[in-house]
């Protein structure tokens, strides 16, 4: 008889950490695309996704990332706020403390799969005129 143990599936690396930001002052949430190992401003914040994961389709869906949060301030030495993993199911097991501020994981993904840049709009067209009807 043969046996054959299923290998549990591991989370794959990815490039780019897709975060989400809500500044409380202004009620305004951000989409942030923070790519592994560069550095992104969202308001007063400094954010470096150290790594990112995220599990196969045939597995429960998680993402996670690594992320050193600094706050910013003009004058004054950066201040470390958050340094540890963020979870996309579970954002408030490990969250990041600010009065301002509120940053979360959605997602993991590859830098080809991040969202392009917004096109230009095309040039407007001049309306034509059509001569008033005769009477």
């Amino acid at each position: 008889m043969l046996w054959v143990a299923a290998q549990p599936a591991t989370a794959t690396p990815y490039e780019v950490a897709i975060l989400q930001g809500l500044d409380k002052v202004t009620a305004r949430v951000s989409t942030i695309e923070a790519p592994v190992g560069d550095v992104v401003r969202f308001g007063g914040l400094e954010i470096v996704a150290r790594h990112c994961d995220k599990r196969p389709p045939e597995e429960t869906p998680e993402s996670a990332a690594f992320l050193d949060i600094w706050e910013v301030r003009e004058g004054e030495a950066a201040v470390s706020l958050f340094r540890g993993w963020m979870f996309a199911s579970s954002p408030a097991l490990s969250a990041m403390e600010h009065p301002v501020y509120d940053v979360w994981v959605l997602d993991c993904r590859n830098a080809a799969q991040a969202a392009p840049p917004a096109a230009a709009a095309p040039p407007p067209q001049k309306a034509q005129q059509k001569p008033p009807p005769k009477r």
